[in-house]
């Protein structure tokens, strides 16, 4: 066929396409078919019923939308190949009365997987992951990796999706990717946040808009994890986390005027219940976004250079609720406080921590230093050893962080000065259903009791996980089974209402219902 006819013929086909559909013939359609019928009786009746299939036929009216959608959707490998098929399906959602939804998966703590386990592992971990996603979905459902451990999932339209239906299937996601993933003989458990929208929810029905609502629910999700899972409605408001946020300059101005601060999350004894101490997590209360978790802020602010203006801010914040525990009669032995390392490599650092402990007439015991496993594995500067012995012999406890995540030695163990072991919340996720996360967890503790070490288990989240920890022999928990994270003015009443339940009688016998 010559060349030049191709373009010419897909025009024709187009060009009929767009008549043989338009709103105007299908308008005067059956009255064609009567005046046909009424001038030339049967005969005409007869071409007409079969030359119209025939037209739609060459116009490829069935044919083409299909193909075009598949190489669409076969060419997705990033975002804007995503939201192209989120707009094609948007389109066809709306034309076709149905309905469709985006949802977005991120990997909670995925910046620390390269730390931990190489970079090509944490690769093979992810792309095992991809695949999973993959064999849950139908397979017109689209899934598209978008960055480093951010999964993107279109839902082809459905005659039925409502919010609960959208909520189980995200669940359903959400379980592929918390299974254990085994990496070199060990399981491996990662936890993941969801952000979902559903088509109906959004004025502006574009595949851009379905992305956005999906991007703003995840930043909500992220918020409140790990393992939380948020639904986009219009009141949220978010920023994004696919692109760039521009808050390098915003949160160096909060953490000057305040906005960025500590919030307090418990820890109590496994043996007693009773609370051992908070740890001081950074927040920032932005006066549009609402409350902004360390890592939507943290970032910036290293980049800014201004770690160690938020290092002594948290450490003013958490001296001071201290005090104010204490002048309010509430038993609250330590507060724990995350050192960075630009911190820790401040040659007056020492110096400075007597300073606040004598302003605050606070004794150094009831302050605990928090340490990154990776920093004391990888640190080899001796300003930051000298810091942390000195913090150790003024009478500061540390606690080394994330403990099992950062290949620690038991030689830095002892050149830190260590007194108490923090397990990481990757090794208690499901600790009280999996056999090889109790024995990884019992062998954590066999070395620490050895070593006369303290331990606490971060992460908890369920009673069963709290249970068993405590059966292991775990000294201490923390974690959002225990109490989430909360502003000063909130955790007088939670001592309070913890200490009540503790004092409640045991009530034997006492008939339900």
């Amino acid at each position: 066929m010559n060349t030049r006819l191709i373009p010419y013929l897909a025009g024709l086909r187009q060009s009929l396409r767009h008549r043989l559909l338009g709103p105007c013939a299908l308008a005067f359609l059956p009255a064609l078919v009567l005046g046909g019928f009424w001038l030339g009786g049967e005969e005409m009746l007869i071409m007409l019923a079969l030359g119209y299939p025939v037209c739609l036929v060459f116009a490829g009216v069935w044919s083409a939308p299909r193909n075009s959608a598949r190489r669409v959707e076969d060419e997705v490998a990033d975002r804007d190949g995503f939201e192209t098929v989120l707009d094609h399906r948007m389109r066809r959602a709306a034309s076709s009365s149905r309905r469709t939804a985006c949802m977005l998966l991120q990997i909670d703590d995925h910046t620390d997987l390269p730390e931990r386990y190489g970079t090509n592992t944490t690769e093979a971990m992810i792309e095992t992951l991809l695949a999973r996603l993959k064999s849950a979905l139908r397979g017109r459902d689209q899934v598209c990796r978008l960055n480093d451990a951010l999964f993107a999932v279109s839902i082809a339209p459905v005659r039925q999706l409502d919010l609960g239906d959208a909520l189980h299937l995200a669940s359903r996601l959400q379980d592929a990717l918390e299974e254990p993933v085994a990496v070199d003989g060990t399981a491996v458990y990662n936890s993941a946040s969801v952000g979902l929208s559903l088509n109906v929810n959004l004025r502006h029905k574009t595949g851009s808009a379905l992305l956005d609502a999906a991007e703003t629910a995840l930043a909500e999700a992220l918020r409140h994890g790990p393992s939380a899972m948020r639904a986009y409605s219009q009141e949220m408001h978010a920023p994004k986390i696919l692109g760039n946020t521009g808050l390098s300059t915003e949160a160096s101005e909060a953490l000057d005027n305040g906005q960025i601060g500590p919030w307090f999350q418990p820890q109590i004894s496994t043996d007693t219940g009773r609370v051992t101490g908070f740890e001081a997590l950074a927040r920032w209360t932005h006066p549009e976004r609402g409350i902004m978790s360390p890592a939507e802020f943290l970032p910036v602010l290293e980049q800014a250079s201004r770690m160690e203006r938020l290092g002594e801010v948290m450490l003013y914040g958490a001296l001071s609720a201290l005090k104010s525990w204490d002048a309010g009669g509430l038993d609250v032995p330590r507060i724990g406080v995350n050192f960075a390392p630009e911190e820790l490599r401040n040659p007056l650092l020492l110096q400075k921590i007597e300073w606040e402990l004598d302003r605050f007439e606070l004794a150094p015991e009831r302050l605990g230093i928090e340490i990154l496993e990776t920093v004391m594995a990888t640190s080899p500067d001796d300003t930051v050893v000298r810091n942390i012995s000195g913090l150790s012999k003024l009478g500061c406890q540390i606690d080394l962080d994330d403990f099992g995540t950062g290949h620690a030695s038991i030689s830095s163990l002892r050149r830190f000065d260590v007194q108490r072991l923090k397990i990481d919340r990757s090794f208690v996720m499901k600790v009280d259903r999996d056999p090889e996360q109790q024995r990884m967890v019992s062998a954590i503790l066999l070395m620490a009791e050895r070593l006369g070490l303290d331990t606490l288990a971060e992460g908890v989240e369920t009673a069963g996980e709290h249970a068993m920890l405590a059966q292991l022999g775990c000294g201490h928990v923390q974690g959002f089974g225990i109490g989430r994270p909360m502003p000063f003015d909130q955790t007088g009443d939670w001592i309070r209402a913890h200490l009540g339940k503790l004092d409640e009688p045991l009530r034997v016998g006492t008939q339900i219902g």
